[in-house]
């Protein structure tokens, strides 16, 4: 498997947005499923938003729907727009792929690095 590459996590104030990125040196094939998870420290790994790539459907969690927009870039790339963050996103996020539109980690077979959030009271 082609590995994938998560970048843009950073710092930012309550309130603020973020742009994470998920590349691969493949292309992203239209039967892919491209997904972030998040990791805080002391808590399970959670799934945050999907996207099938050749329909553009998406899924995400209760917790970021309105707040946080998964989309298509390049054929090689995924974004997480991440807006009105709130102390609580603070994690490490971490682009995956899958064939299955779907929130459990066991579906998704190829992992980035992860890339670390912090959000600011």
């Amino acid at each position: 498997q082609v590995p994938l590459v998560d970048t843009g996590g950073g710092l930012v104030e309550a309130g603020g947005s973020l742009r994470l990125s998920c590349s691969t040196s493949g292309r992203i094939y239209s039967s892919a499923v491209m997904a972030w998870f998040r990791q805080a420290p002391g808590k399970e790994r959670e799934f945050v938003a999907a996207i099938r790539w050749g329909v553009g459907r998406t899924l995400y969690a209760d917790s970021v729907k309105g707040r946080f927009t998964v989309s298509k870039g390049s054929v090689d790339t995924a974004y997480l727009h991440m807006n009105n963050l709130k102390p609580e996103d603070t994690a490490v996020y971490t682009c995956a792929r899958g064939t299955d539109l779907a929130s459990a980690p066991s579906l998704y077979r190829t992992w980035g690095q992860g890339t670390q959030v912090t959000v600011s009271s």
